[in-house]
């Protein structure tokens, strides 16, 4: 069994220190850890708070586990924060295919459905069948958002980018010239899942529109 997919190995390579004792069970699961390392190489269109670059899915799915931590008190009643966390952990996971979508992109989300249940496919195969079949089930509560985890996981998706947008110089909004109705209805979530949320995140657009980071109508 070669290490971890590793295509050489070597005398002194970790698989010839290591194959001898990982189950085919365990290999699988470290091989998918290892593949979710290229989350990390994933752009979002959505900057840094200092600007200095561009963040990365891998961090974008960080900073919703920390807010997921900080804003429990706001989230639906029967949020359960653990599994929160386990949907906000896995939800980008198939941008390793799939690339991530830009929120405001009408074209690619034509295909974004097609192209991200392909990756889903694949990258959740790479586990053993009752590991992979769990995770690819958070998964797609995620995506469906008809539970209260799956709803305060949604709501805190679009909150942050407004977050980091408004505190970034415009980010996204401003690049791609982004317009008041179409923020709006992107946080419609927030409104839903996380009301007492919604008159920050109005006061931050009007802010936005104000400063001539949001097109105001």
């Amino acid at each position: 069994m070669p290490w971890l997919g590793a295509s050489q190995e070597t005398d002194d390579s970790p698989a010839s220190d290591y194959d001898g004792g990982v189950s085919d069970r365990l290999h699988r699961q470290l091989a998918f850890i290892l593949e979710a390392d290229k989350l990390k190489a994933i752009e979002r269109r959505t900057p840094l708070v200092d600007n200095s670059r561009q963040e990365n899915s891998a961090e974008h799915s960080w900073h919703l586990a920390l807010a997921a931590v900080t804003l429990i008190e706001y989230a639906p009643k029967g949020t359960d924060l653990l599994h929160a966390l386990q949907l906000v952990t896995v939800h980008d996971l198939v941008e390793v295919d799939a690339g991530d979508t830009f929120a405001y992109d009408a074209a690619q989300h034509e295909s974004k459905e097609a192209r991200e249940l392909a990756a889903a496919e694949r990258i959740f195969g790479l586990l053993p069948p009752d590991v992979g079949a769990r995770l690819r089930g958070w998964w797609s509560e995620f995506e469906a958002m008809q539970t209260p985890s799956a709803r305060f996981a949604n709501a805190l998706d679009r909150l942050q980018p407004l977050l980091l947008n408004m505190h970034s110089g415009g980010g996204s909004w401003r690049s791609h010239r982004i317009a008041r109705s179409q923020v709006v209805h992107r946080m419609s979530p927030i409104q839903l899942w996380m009301p007492a949320v919604w008159p920050f995140v109005l006061d931050t657009i009007d802010r936005a529109c104000a400063a001539g980071l949001i097109v105001e109508e």
